[in-house]
């Protein structure tokens, strides 16, 4: 343990799953002589080290268990079979509402989370000006934590957990809660916790994220370790994850627009994405757009595009009607709704010429990702122009989601990927 802060060894988390109530009860009261539960796996012998001054991310889809081995880090739960050795003093961020008292004001959970982590209250006193500024949430600091919003909460956690400078500091997507400046503010913490040689351990979905401040990160699947190593082979290997995974891609079972009903059929592109189950899907339907991918400089169709890479959307179009000549189009917005870019087959001076009734078409437009590092929302559409009309055949509006992997993102939506050199005066 000379240099390992943290180590994980064959740790795994077994629960109970019951069909029943009643079924917990009779165990419970010892009526029932048959096993009455099936066992589910948070965690299934799962290893690992953490060493001192590393910072080290987990990913992995929902229910992978990330959240679980960070509780069993820090102690909120204790594993059903092997142990965890941990060398420093921690600080965790778990979900909202940890370790604090929802009766008790944002001064006195302060103390009490500073006293769980074996700080005296001269000490605490010491570094409360430092948290009270970190967290800015003014006089509400003197109001039960019940009150407050979820980004004045995670404020306060987060200011808390950071400045009583722990050994080891253990996050769990606690970053994309409140405003942006208050992220700025984590990340710069986050870089100076970095540079001091602490330890960091960090969950996040956000891969632009654990691209750039992970020095190693490891990838869990339903409860296993599948791989660990250097960020970008990791990230990798997760996208593949998301590819394989056989997930509905419906939400709560709603089939709201006719494009979800097309995705039953499993061959379809459009599987392999997460679809929005609010599309906006309209259009004359002379042509409709049966099919879509968005594609990965490797071939894999994902939403997850590394920023400088190449890419292609595809779009497969079947037509209804004989039509002159249609034009392919696809729109990238942002979560607020604002046409980031876009293009159609016109504006490229592509002409699809005339079409029959029944003919399929595939359009495919390849380009390199300059967008910064986030989420956008893409819209495909199939139009023309006939008798001096405009004709719009279909439109999907914000079908699926694109995720822009960055580790280096500048000002606005698009990096300018500036070549840049400081000389002395001659």
């Amino acid at each position: 343990m000379d240099n390992v802060a943290i180590k994980v060894n064959n740790v795994s988390k077994i629960y109970r799953l019951y069909d029943k109530p009643t079924d917990r009860l009779k165990e419970a009261l010892g009526f029932s002589k048959k096993k009455r539960y099936k066992e589910h796996y948070a965690l299934n012998n799962v290893s690992f080290d953490v060493k001192r001054g590393e910072t080290v991310g987990i990913i992995g889809t929902n229910g992978s268990g990330k959240s679980t081995i960070l509780k069993i880090i820090t102690g909120v739960l204790n594993p059903s079979m092997g142990d965890v050795k941990i060398a420093g003093r921690i600080s965790a961020l778990l979900e909202l509402g940890a370790g604090f008292n929802m009766e008790y004001t944002g001064i006195e959970n302060i103390y009490l989370n500073a006293t769980m982590m074996g700080f005296t209250r001269e000490e605490t006193d010491a570094k409360l000006q430092s948290i009270l500024d970190f967290a800015d949430i003014g006089d509400f600091v003197y109001q039960p934590v019940k009150t407050y919003s979820s980004g004045m909460f995670v404020r306060l956690a987060f200011a808390v957990s950071i400045n009583i400078d722990p050994d080891i500091l253990i996050v769990d997507e606690a970053l994309s809660v409140g405003d942006v400046f208050f992220q700025v503010k984590c990340y710069h913490k986050f870089e100076e916790f970095k540079k001091m040689g602490k330890t960091i351990l960090f969950v996040s979905h956000d891969l632009g994220s654990i691209s750039k401040y992970c020095d190693r990160v490891i990838l869990l699947n339903q409860g296993v370790k599948v791989s660990e190593g250097e960020p970008k082979k990791i990230v990798d290997e997760y996208k593949q994850v998301l590819v394989r995974q056989d997930e509905d891609v419906f939400e709560n079972g709603e089939k709201k627009a006719a494009i979800l009903e097309s995705a039953k059929d499993k061959k379809r592109w459009m599987n392999e994405l997460k679809i929005n189950p609010e599309v906006l899907d309209y259009g004359e339907k002379q042509a409709e757009i049966i099919d879509f991918a968005i594609v990965d400089s490797n071939g894999v169709i994902t939403s997850n595009i590394e920023k400088n890479s190449e890419f292609t959307l595809k779009m497969k179009v079947q037509f209804k009607e004989d039509i002159q000549d249609p034009i392919f189009a696809f729109t990238i917005k942002d979560l607020q709704g604002t046409e980031v870019t876009g293009t159609n087959t016109m504006y490229e001076n592509v002409q699809i010429g005339p079409v029959k009734a029944g003919d399929i078409k595939v359009g495919e437009f390849v380009q390199k990702m300059t967008l910064q590092g986030r989420n956008y929302l893409i819209s495909f559409g199939c139009v023309g122009v006939s008798n001096n009309r405009f004709n719009v055949y279909h439109r999907l509006y914000d079908v699926c989601n694109i995720n822009v992997i960055s580790d280096k993102d500048t000002v606005g939506f698009f990096d300018m990927n500036s070549i840049v050199t400081v000389s002395d005066e001659k």
